[in-house]
């Protein structure tokens, strides 16, 4: 068997379901990815992720990088031991990270050079040095290092960030090969389309893109970061019939349950987002009815679970009226059973779009998931 593998099984319109195979496990398609940025998704255990069904988890170059550094990850075993996480892992190049510095970077066409968060130092970053960081630490998926604007970005600056983008990956690609030679099955790299908002670019980005392949999967960047979200659908319908079919299609960033059902009737695949772990810090759970705010009032007597039609052990163990409590009075316990409810609530939807892909059913029961969805405003 291949290390590398992707089959789409079954699909319903544009939406897909597959089967993805990665040197550490295999994962099915529609799927959710939780974010573990510093090498931790936040206020979750590796044996948390496993109890909701997670199965490929996301870890950042730049931060990784910075602190503890990839030559000490690599003296612990690499980043899946240092994570004590078994399963496929997927790397981001940092690019998103280093340009959301503003103000603590330059920006050539060779890299980037910026001031490190942690202790101030100036470091350079590169597309060879992104690539050789995600080698060091191992991760099952690379990706390259793209140049990310914001969503309200004009076309001009759009262009020249795809531009830049797709010289860098030519250099990603000729720097991970050279890596891959004594080691083929260790890692593979995706690339990244750019082009902001503009659909024409974002086609122009896919077929550059494709012209330096193969690739063995392909993400979609740059979205999500402050467009309007119809916009952003927008965008994906232009993509359309332009991406490949045989490999997988990663949308980054995107996690929302309305989005991540968008994402799935648009084609898209791999879904990553930090949403559900940073709103359940701050008391909000996603619902099927909506999302909920525990912190309101009107949960301080309730005895129903968070959701009843979830399966985690926050909705099959504890009250409403008892996460208030927890949040009320700045319990740690508060944290971590609302991220582990919406980290699971995700990861069953994506599932759930799974199984009605395979059933033809997807478009009706997305209509309708939706308008329970949204019935409502936060309670």
């Amino acid at each position: 068997m291949t290390a590398f593998a992707f089959r789409v099984e079954q699909a319903a319109g544009e939406a897909r379901a597959g089967r993805l195979t990665l040197p550490h496990g295999v994962l099915e398609t529609p799927a959710f990815m939780p974010v573990g940025t510093q090498g931790t998704v936040r206020a979750l255990s590796p044996r948390d992720l496993e109890a909701v069904g997670a199965v490929m988890v996301l870890a950042n170059t730049y931060h990784l990088h910075v602190r503890p550094g990839e030559d000490t990850i690599a003296s612990l075993g690499g980043l899946h031991d240092f994570m004590a996480w078994p399963h496929p892992l997927l790397t981001d190049s940092g690019g998103f990270q280093v340009f959301s510095l503003e103000g603590f970077r330059s920006v050539d066409d060779d890299g980037v050079t910026f001031q490190s968060h942690v202790d101030g130092a100036r470091r350079r970053l590169t597309p060879e040095t992104a690539v050789e960081i995600q080698w060091t630490l191992g991760a099952d998926v690379a990706m390259a290092f793209d140049h990310v604007v914001p969503g309200t970005a004009d076309r001009l600056t759009a262009a020249e960030a795809l531009g830049r983008t797709v010289r860098w990956l030519a250099r990603c690609r000729r720097r991970h090969d050279q890596l891959l030679a004594d080691e083929p099955d260790r890692q593979t790299l995706w690339p990244i389309v750019q082009g902001g908002v503009d659909r024409t670019l974002r086609r122009q980005a896919v077929e550059q893109v494709s012209d330096l392949g193969p690739w063995t999967g392909i993400a979609i960047g740059g979205l999500a970061v402050g467009e309007p979200r119809e916009t952003m659908y927008a965008v994906l319908d232009g993509l359309g019939s332009s991406l490949p079919r045989p490999i997988p299609r990663y949308l980054m960033g995107v996690g929302f349950p309305e989005d991540l059902l968008a994402g799935v009737a648009r084609g898209m695949d791999l879904f990553d987002c930090v949403a559900p772990t940073r709103h359940g810090r701050n008391g909000s759970a996603f619902t099927l009815d909506g999302p909920v705010n525990i912190r309101n009032a009107a949960h301080r007597t309730d005895r129903r679970p968070l959701d009843d039609a979830c399966d985690c052990e926050t909705c099959t163990t504890y009250s409403r009226g008892y996460l208030r409590h927890l949040f009320a009075a700045d319990e740690l316990l508060g944290l971590r059973l609302l991220s582990l409810h919406n980290v699971r609530f995700l990861i069953r939807l994506a599932a759930d779009a799974r199984r009605r892909v395979g059933d033809g059913t997807f478009p009706g029961w997305h209509r309708e998931w939706l308008d329970r969805y949204n019935q409502r405003g936060t309670e």
